[in-house]
């Protein structure tokens, strides 16, 4: 049960922006994501020390992204009738915390225990993100707190991989889990200060919450590891892992604790920007998958030239997310998104024109053109779906976003993967992943459009006056 009065109240009295809670989560969402730049640069130095192979290695990062998805929706349940301030100040301190224990694990294993348990924490993190926003910033100004949010997080990435590469190659993977420990100290000491005292203390999680953890998070993690076989080429294995992950779902489509979030994903108003955010996201098999491969097979280049190319992509989206939490503020957020899908989808088209003879310049243009779209796209997205969620529903709103999230980062590559092997590699196989890819960046863009017609329909059936007299907003 989540306490939707008090939540309601509290949205309603936002006037002013307080944009230090903002900023500090901000802060606190960069220590999350870098989790996952973090640990890639150490798998190397990891396999040498522990002695184990690349794919044992690869659990490192597995461990942490599974639990961070697969408990989203489950942690954002909780933190609806929870206190976020006493949510985040946990949470902030138990990432720190798991980072010790990863630092000083002797071996594979107990590394790997640490790494799920940071997956926990930052499933946490996570899940507040909505509700301090939507708390902080008046609805009017949420597009650009959501725009600087997506600015941070980045730019911060991009220096803590370079920051976390010296430090593996100079002292080894141990100390590369510690180097955040300073600036946690400071967004949690922000934090005590910055965010306000809320109600419902820390909750104990009631049976039906405990419920979801076992079967939605399990149904979440046996999909992502079954896109992830599709990647490794196990079909069988990804086919066994996909059903259970349906069966699972099927099941908890059945439980009472489901329907309210079947009841808001239905809605047209947060449903469709959550299937654009599905579809759209997919983009990213360009850049994990179908890059690197036609920079090795052929250009016959080094992994440094996607390297260098994708600062370009970072910069386009440190550049469009703020012009994009303007643009969200005075303009419909559905038009926003459109723009910055349709941005993405031009970038990712001209990609087809690459050929063996392509440099440095022209990736990095084209990156540029694709990070631009996707920084304009995610904050008028993020936008009109945190206003289509009921106040009382904030944080499991947030979570059902990440997880979506987080799947179509997943499904992107295994489907660029798939097209690629179809058309046989090489330049006809990067062209064969980039038009799929292109298709689902359309699906994407009719589902925004879509989505602004809905909103224009409800937002006329609102206003249009009945026999008992006018219909009242909200």
């Amino acid at each position: 049960m989540t306490n939707t009065a008090a939540t309601k109240s509290y949205d309603d009295a936002v006037d002013i922006p307080r944009w230090g809670p903002v900023v500090v989560m901000a802060l606190a969402m960069l220590m999350v994501s870098l989790e996952m730049s973090l640990s890639a640069v150490t798998l190397p130095s990891i396999g040498q020390e522990l002695d184990v192979g690349s794919g044992a290695a690869k659990w490192v990062i597995l461990a942490y992204a599974l639990p961070t998805a697969a408990l989203a929706i489950p942690a954002g349940r909780w933190v609806d009738r929870a206190d976020t301030r006493l949510v985040f100040l946990t949470a902030v301190a138990a990432v720190g915390l798991t980072s010790v224990l990863a630092a000083l694990a002797p071996s594979l294993w107990v590394l790997l225990v640490a790494r799920v348990l940071q997956g926990a924490t930052g499933a946490m993190v996570v899940a507040i993100y909505m509700p301090v926003v939507a708390a902080s910033v008046p609805a009017r100004l949420r597009g650009r707190a959501l725009g600087y949010v997506a600015t941070i997080m980045p730019l911060g990435s991009m220096a803590g991989s370079s920051l976390g590469g010296f430090v593996a190659d100079a002292y080894g993977w141990r100390p590369v889990f510690l180097i955040k420990l300073p600036v946690l100290l400071v967004v949690w000491w922000l934090g005590a200060r910055m965010l306000p005292r809320g109600r419902g203390g820390l909750p104990a999680p009631d049976r039906t919450l405990l419920t979801d953890v076992l079967v939605l998070g399990g149904a979440v993690t046996a999909l992502l590891l079954a896109f992830d076989r599709i990647e490794s080429g196990a079909a069988y294995a990804a086919g066994a892992l996909a059903a259970v992950a349906a069966g699972l779902a099927v099941v908890w489509t059945r439980l009472r604790s489901s329907k309210p979030i079947v009841a808001l994903v239905k809605r047209p108003a947060f449903g469709l920007p959550l299937l654009s955010l599905q579809l759209t996201g997919t983009f990213v098999g360009l850049s994990l998958f179908l890059l690197p491969f036609f920079v090795a097979d052929v250009l016959h280049a080094s992994a440094e030239l996607i390297g260098l190319a994708m600062i370009f992509f970072v910069g386009g989206i440190a550049v469009g997310s703020p012009l994009s939490g303007r643009l969200t503020d005075r303009h419909p957020p559905h038009l926003v998104a459109g723009l910055g899908g349709a941005l993405t989808l031009a970038g990712l088209l001209s990609t087809l024109s690459l050929d063996a003879h392509a440099g440095l310049a022209d990736l990095s243009w084209r990156l540029a053109v694709i990070g631009f779209g996707q920084g304009v796209f995610g904050a008028p997205n993020n936008t009109a779906m945190l206003a289509a969620t009921p106040p009382g529903m904030i944080g499991t709103g947030g979570g059902v976003g990440a997880t979506v999230r987080t799947l179509a980062f997943t499904v992107g590559p295994a489907i660029a993967s798939l097209a690629y092997g179809l058309g046989e590699g090489g330049a006809r196989g990067f062209r064969t992943g980039v038009i799929v890819l292109a298709v689902l960046q359309v699906g994407g863009l009719l589902a925004v459009a879509a989505g602004w017609v809905a909103a224009r329909a409800s937002a006329g059936n609102a206003e249009r006056p009945t026999a008992a007299g006018p219909v009242a907003r909200g």
